[in-house]
């Protein structure tokens, strides 16, 4: 299906000034024009929008039958016939050809160039002439690398693009015949050659190749994919001499065969590769990947069947990495990435478009009102000619690169058209006598020829139009010089101003809430996209215009799938998040109006705006904002309401108004402990604490618990990559700590919150700065280690526990808060406290250390954690860092006193195994002569 649509594509037209009628023209690079007429080419310079200006002029051999134009290189190649002799000549330099008697050099291809001929060749025009032993039949240029590619009768011919180095400020342009590919069964008309990637087309065949640089697993350069007499080839009758029961009765048909991927081997038509290079080592090519091979057959339900129901306009489309739009691109095509390459090719009434790289799938069929005479594609459009008619249609080419480049599209993150949607015809434009159209930059180039009064045709019967064995290329003689022609060059617009009329165009649409407006809004975001991806058409300053466009397509695609109920409303997310619009933004473009007594929310709406809120935005909503999201969510997801409630976006509401809401709900449906604790909250937050105790005193601890691992945002949120406590969680530090620090607890152990978020939460809940720890976070690492959690993080919270007892003890600092467990709930609870060593007991009684406190931080730092944290930190001490100077202290302090309580036996066992001698010999002599000195 095609939309159609009467849009403005086309801008400013100019007459091209060539003095003869033209038989062949290409454009190229940013500036260049070729037109071919008799024995003479005339090069033009297009700049702007109103401007095309004679440039130079020279003579070629003979009459040219093909042209084709070189970005890489700039290069202009031509085959061209003289008394029935064709010729391959390439004409390299053409910029520096003054008038069209300045002198020419001409050498043939490979011909080393001296360096006492170094000036003379930087200044004229050189002309390469390119042997060859058949006769060329079409040309092609890499527009990436500049190779050459030809075709001639059952094979291709590449030349490789080369420089003679004559001095380091003056490369040769060159060629070398690198490698030939013998393509059996198939006479090319068409050829398009892009890095390594070759089309070619005869009548009514198409068959896509990939040229592979490096042999698979050995196999010789010769590459034979396909045997003769296989069950495909016999059953599809592609062998030629199955052919030769033709006779001036019957016709033979070959029935229509579309094969992709590997399956294409299965064609019948056999590839070989020949290396001719110099250096074989250099040769690029050694294997040939079969990618598509496609046959068609004409209808033959009338009784008469036309020579020009053939194929026509073969192209591969490359597009390239976007990162190169921010490059200086001193040498564009060495900085050239493919990205995505797209093969297109059409028969008169309808035209195909293939994706090749990767996989090999038809993305979209166009069908034509008229019957065709020539296509181009750009990244952007698909240029049609009919008779009278050019033919705007859009094109998928941007949406399937999109897919290629970026991982994340059609995710919550970024989205992008789909690849299938139905095509559009964006224009439908009057010339009279189309005849031939070409494409560069952002002109399109049209041939027009007044026809003279029509002369009913001779039709003979076509006896072997459907014959591989009688498939040839008639080069046809141009008809007499005739009034009436003119070459016309057409701009298109600027990709923002068509933009714009299309979005202009969707408001039409848009009261009705239509696919409609999808549909054209989607046109016009690919149409940016497809902008940004062709860096070589963007003019300055244009890149941050298309920018902005691109972020305010995006919104607007947001904006219909938020209010439209399809079955891809998801999609408002992540539109919403590619225009760079706030939350806030947002919600002032949705219409509150309410309509016949009642609101209805679309679930797009609701997805985009209940995603935002559990993402925790940097941004805070507007109390009369933030109402209209609850009264949103009250009718539309009720049991969504705490969740929402608890995002940091919607700080402002009114707490009186929140409660009010949350008393409507139901809890029957759905969790009564996370409507609880929400209520319980507000109350925090209003400073009604009999209405909190109210709320909290009919759940269990462990109820709660569970309340807080369903929205943890009751108790921590997030602001610009900060952790915040709630005022929820500060009351909880106050009145019930134990509650707090086992609800964080169960965050830890559901994944919802990390060990280093946990201990930041309760260091700025205690308003600790640096290495200062509180005694609730002792009390957490207290209960982590009574939760038995996985092996790994033993040992880190080891040391952690016992740097803070040691740090205590060293220090005389007490805790400042009471903690919650003491050193016999601690060894009844958990295994790894183990019995108290006799010379803790000695120290605990010592008459020196009645302190309460100091007690039981010793009475904790006791059978096991000797054994195993006392040569960590030992270790530690050896690594440096930061903490050098704490470990050691803490390591003298402990040491100084338990020197002088333990005996010496008992001493020796506390010692690690493994340390320097003299680090810990004056403990040990002090410790063996306390009695002595006693």
């Amino acid at each position: 299906m095609v939309q159609l649509y009467n849009l403005h594509p086309f801008g400013s037209q100019q007459v091209v000034p060539c003095k003869l009628e033209p038989e062949r023209f290409c454009g190229g690079g940013p500036d260049a024009l070729f037109v071919a007429a008799g024995c003479k080419v005339e090069a033009f310079a297009v700049a702007g929008q109103e401007l095309c200006q004679p440039r130079c002029a020279f003579s070629t051999l003979g009459r040219v039958l093909r042209l084709a134009y070189s970005e890489a290189g700039d290069y202009l190649v031509a085959i061209e016939e003289k008394n029935q002799t064709t010729f391959l000549r390439a004409y390299v330099n053409w910029r520096s050809k003054r008038t069209e008697n300045s002198r020419v050099c001409i050498r043939m291809v490979g011909h080393n160039v001296e360096a006492p001929f170094q000036e003379t060749f930087r200044d004229q025009m050189s002309i390469v002439e390119m042997p060859l032993s058949e006769t060329p039949l079409c040309i092609s240029c890499c527009p990436v690398k500049g190779d050459l590619l030809v075709g001639c009768t059952n094979k291709l011919v590449l030349f490789s693009l080369k420089y003679q180095i004559i001095n380091e400020e003056f490369p040769v342009l060159d060629f070398e015949r690198s490698l030939i590919i013998h393509i059996h069964n198939i006479t090319p008309i068409e050829i398009s050659f892009c890095v390594g990637y070759v089309a070619v087309m005869s009548d009514l065949e198409v068959l896509i190749l990939k040229l592979e640089s490096n042999p698979k697993n050995g196999e010789s350069v010769h590459h034979h994919p396909h045997e003769p007499n296989s069950p495909m080839t016999q059953a599809e009758g592609t062998n030629n001499e199955n052919l030769q029961l033709e006779s001036d009765d019957f016709v033979i048909c070959q029935k229509p065969m579309e094969l992709l991927g590997k399956n294409s081997e299965q064609s019948g038509v056999s590839v070989t590769l020949e290396p001719t290079g110099l250096d074989d080592e250099k040769m690029k090519y050694f294997h040939v990947q079969h990618l598509l091979y496609r046959r068609f057959a004409p209808d033959i339900s009338s009784y008469v069947l036309s020579d020009d129901i053939k194929l026509h306009s073969l192209q591969l489309l490359p597009i390239y990495q976007t990162d190169s739009l921010t490059s200086e691109r001193k040498n564009l095509s060495q900085e050239k990435k493919l990205l995505s390459l797209f093969c297109f090719f059409s028969l008169p009434h309808v035209g195909y478009l293939y994706l090749v790289v990767k996989s090999v799938e038809l993305m979209s069929v166009y069908q034509y009102p008229e019957k065709s005479q020539q296509a181009v594609l750009t990244p952007q459009f698909l240029h049609v000619i009919t008779s009278n008619n050019l033919q705007c249609f859009t094109v998928r080419c941007s949406a399937a690169a999109a897919r290629e480049e970026d991982p994340y599209v059609d995710s919550t993150l970024k989205a992008c058209p789909p690849v299938n949607m139905d095509i559009c015809a964006l224009r439908i434009q009057l010339f009279i006598g189309l005849k031939a159209i070409c494409h560069f930059k952002n002109h399109i180039i049209l041939l027009t020829k007044a026809d003279p009064e029509a002369i009913p045709e001779r039709r003979e019967a076509p006896r072997k139009l459907l014959s591989r064995k009688g498939t040839s290329v008639k080069l046809k003689t141009p008809p007499v010089t005739e009034a009436g022609w003119n070459l016309y060059i057409v701009n298109t617009i600027s990709p923002v101003q068509l933009y714009k009329e299309m979005v202009d165009y969707s408001n039409t649409y848009k009261t009705a809430k239509t696919q409609s407006c999808i549909h054209l809004l989607s046109e016009a975001h690919l149409l940016v996209r497809a902008a940004l991806m062709d860096a070589s058409q963007l003019e300055p300053g244009e890149k941050e215009e298309l920018l902005e466009a691109f972020k305010e397509s995006c919104g607007h695609l947001g904006d219909c799938y938020s209010r439209l109920d399809t079955q891809y409303s998801h999609l408002a997310l992540p539109y919403y998040k590619m225009s760079g619009l706030s939350l806030a933004e947002v919600l002032t473009r949705v219409d509150w109006a309410v309509e016949d007594g009642s609101q209805k929310y679309e679930r797009g709406l609701i997805f985009y705006i209940s995603h935002s809120l559990y993402e925790n935005l940097d941004e805070e909503l507007s109390e009369e904002l933030a109402v209209k999201v609850v009264q949103m969510f009250h009718m539309v997801e009720p049991k969504q309401l705490p969740h929402i409630l608890c995002s940091p976006s919607m700080k402002n509401i009114n707490p009186l108004t929140a409660m009010s809401y949350l008393r409507k709900l139901d809890t029957s449906g759905f969790s009564s402990i996370l409507v609880t604790l929400t209520k319980a909250a507000m109350a925090v937050k209003m400073g009604d604490f009999d209405m909190y105790r109210n709320e909290v005193k009919s759940h269990s601890e462990m109820k709660l618990v569970c309340g807080f691992i369903l929205e943890p945002r009751l108790l921590i949120q997030q602001k610009k990559e900060q952790m915040f406590p709630t005022e929820l969680a500060v009351h909880l530090k106050e009145t019930q700590p134990g509650l707090l620090v086992a609800s964080i607890l169960g965050l830890q152990k559901n994944n919802k919150i990390g060990i280093e978020e946990a201990d930041s939460f309760f260091k700025v809940l205690c308003g600790k700065n640096g290495d200062t720890i509180p005694q609730l976070l002792v009390d957490f690492w207290e209960a982590q280690l009574i939760a038995c959690l996985p092996d790994v993080l033993l040992q880190e919270l080891f040391f952690k526990l016992t740097s803070q007892y040691i740090w205590r003890l060293s220090k005389r600092q007490p805790p400042d808060t009471i903690p919650l467990r003491t050193s016999k709930d601690l060894i009844n609870a958990c295994s790894h406290y183990g019995l108290i060593y006799p010379w803790v007991n000695v120290l605990i009684t010592s008459d020196s250390l009645a302190d309460k406190n100091y007690t039981e931080d010793l009475s904790k730092l006791q059978t096991l954690w000797w054994k195993k944290l006392l040569p960590e930190l030992c270790q530690r001490i050896k690594c440096g860092g930061e903490n050098y100077q704490l470990y050691l202290s803490s390591l003298k302090e402990t040491l100084s006193v338990v020197a002088v309580e333990l005996e010496l036996r008992d001493f020796l066992n506390v010692l690690p195994e493994d340390g320097t001698a003299a680090f810990f010999l004056p403990y040990l002599l002090y410790c063996s002569r306390k009695k002595s000195l006693t």
